[in-house]
């Protein structure tokens, strides 16, 4: 029978080694010389520049710094592009307001003249024509 500190141990120990070989250990591993910081490689390029870079970035394009016409022409297409966009969905919705209003209308002219039918049944004594053709002519 094992005692629980051998087993406490036999455990650390397989952690040790589990973290030891595993490729996640050597990336998140402190490098131990102080030298040059390495290259980033694949996407982590894209995203990082070096410092240098950056400072010649950001001095080369400072507030009051004129843009390129290039830039000019690029901004003022994603305006373009949002006024477009702006214009399609508040045609859709007044399409989608107008649609709904000529049903109600449709609706509420259908209600009327039920009403209206209803009422001449009503009221309708055998003695003369219908409504509509008993009018006088002007």
């Amino acid at each position: 029978m094992m005692s629980w500190t051998y087993a406490t141990m036999l455990a650390l120990l397989s952690v040790l080694l589990a973290l030891s070989l595993s490729p996640e250990a050597d990336s998140a591993a402190v490098p131990s010389s102080k030298g040059s910081a390495k290259e980033p490689q694949g996407p982590m390029k894209k995203i990082f520049m070096k410092e240098a870079d950056a400072a010649t970035f950001f001095r080369k394009r400072s507030r009051r710094a004129s843009k390129s016409q290039d830039e000019i022409n690029a901004e003022q297409r994603q305006i373009l592009a949002a006024d477009e966009r702006m214009r399609e969905f508040h045609e859709e919705k007044r399409t989608r307001y107008e649609n709904f209003a000529e049903e109600e209308d449709d609706e509420q002219n259908e209600r009327s003249r039920e009403s209206t039918e209803q009422w001449r049944e009503f009221h309708y004594d055998g003695m003369h024509p219908p409504q509509e053709y008993n009018r006088q002519a002007i």
